[in-house]
């Protein structure tokens, strides 16, 4: 038995000591040096390290495998690499502003990190490990192009897509100043959505957990394995939950709302009232732009209210709100007490 089969059939144990190591390193860089730049790179490299160190310790490189494999390190390769080239246009990245400078905050995004990255991981390292892929440790492999392999690679295609494309779109559009100071991003897939990036990455991952399932549904796995399988779920719901009510949309929604309201109402707002309308247009942007879900907005403005703030998502926590928001913001600005 291989030292890392000695650990667990599954891979956890492999794959969670890799990434505490590779995470914890990272922190001590960026903690000894007080700079961001390889803090999200070493986030988004981390996935591409465990899906080759999976694949290439299982030696089992059935199509699947080698598939859900490839797909996992392009998605890693592609978000740490524009990741790290933004950092490095910004000089630094203003998340962490409040955190870098104090040991335990910022100790505690990287243990975050940890979490995450093995986590969403899942899927892709309970395939590739002995338990599910390697035939003499009770292993199936059912011939690669099942109804769920195609939905699983439709799926996370399309995400990547999403995905990618926004990314690029705000990146480009923000970088020749095309969207002047006062207007939302509403170019492109921001059209549809105000997080295409996020609708993207969630489409990803369920993508993935379908792509890597076949074993189970299609195949002769032990039940221990089968449960495993389907337990990789948390990697599809923890990207969901991470984005909608972690650091995805409630660091966004309300900042940014926070933003155009100041620039009507705050310091920023001029004696020739340049930005006069920027709150108005703002609200009018949100009322006819989905939150996650691309949609049309010739589709998306009629919809009743409870519907918007239900079915689509755009819940009430996302609110920013002009009577208490508003005035408190107004008055920090001016260094008044709130």
């Amino acid at each position: 038995m291989s030292p890392v089969h000695a650990l667990d059939r599954y891979y956890l144990a492999l794959t969670l000591l890799v990434t505490v190591a590779y995470q914890l390193s990272g922190f001590a860089i960026a903690w000894t040096l007080q700079f961001d730049k390889i803090t999200d790179f070493t986030g988004g490299s981390n996935f591409f390290f465990l899906a080759l160190l999976t694949l290439l310790s299982g030696n089992t490189y059935h199509a699947r495998n080698i598939v859900a494999s490839v797909l996992v390190m392009i998605w890693a390769i592609r978000i740490a690499g524009f990741l790290l080239f933004r950092v490095l246009k910004m000089g630094s990245d203003s998340r962490f502003d409040e955190i870098r400078s104090h040991f335990w905050k910022f100790l505690g995004f990287w243990i975050g990190q940890i979490l995450w990255i093995w986590t969403v991981s899942l899927p892709l390292t309970i395939l590739n490990s002995p338990a599910v892929s390697e035939f003499s440790s009770g292993g199936s492999n059912p011939e690669f192009g099942t109804s769920r392999d195609i939905a699983g690679l439709v799926l996370w295609s399309l995400g990547f897509f999403v995905e990618s494309v926004g990314d690029a779109q705000k990146y480009y559009y923000k970088a020749l100043e095309l969207i002047p100071k006062g207007q939302p991003m509403s170019r492109g897939l921001w059209k549809w959505s105000r997080h295409p990036p996020y609708f993207g990455e969630i489409m990803c991952w369920w993508g993935i957990w379908i792509l890597c399932l076949s074993p189970t549904t299609n195949g002769h796995l032990s039940s221990s394995a089968r449960a495993a399988q389907y337990g990789a779920i948390v990697s599809p719901v923890f990207t969901v939950f991470l984005l909608m009510f972690g650091s995805g949309l409630p660091t966004a929604e309300k900042p940014t709302a926070k933003k155009f309201y100041l620039l009507s109402h705050g310091p920023d707002s001029d004696a020739e009232d340049r930005y006069a309308n920027a709150w108005t247009e703002y609200k009018a942007y949100l009322h006819k732009t989905s939150i996650l879900l691309p949609l049309p907005p010739v589709l998306y403005r009629p919809l009743p209210a409870i519907l918007k703030r239900t079915l689509l998502l755009d819940f009430p926590i996302y609110q920013f709100d002009e009577s208490k928001g508003g005035v408190n913001s107004f008055d920090a600005e001016h260094g008044r007490p709130t």
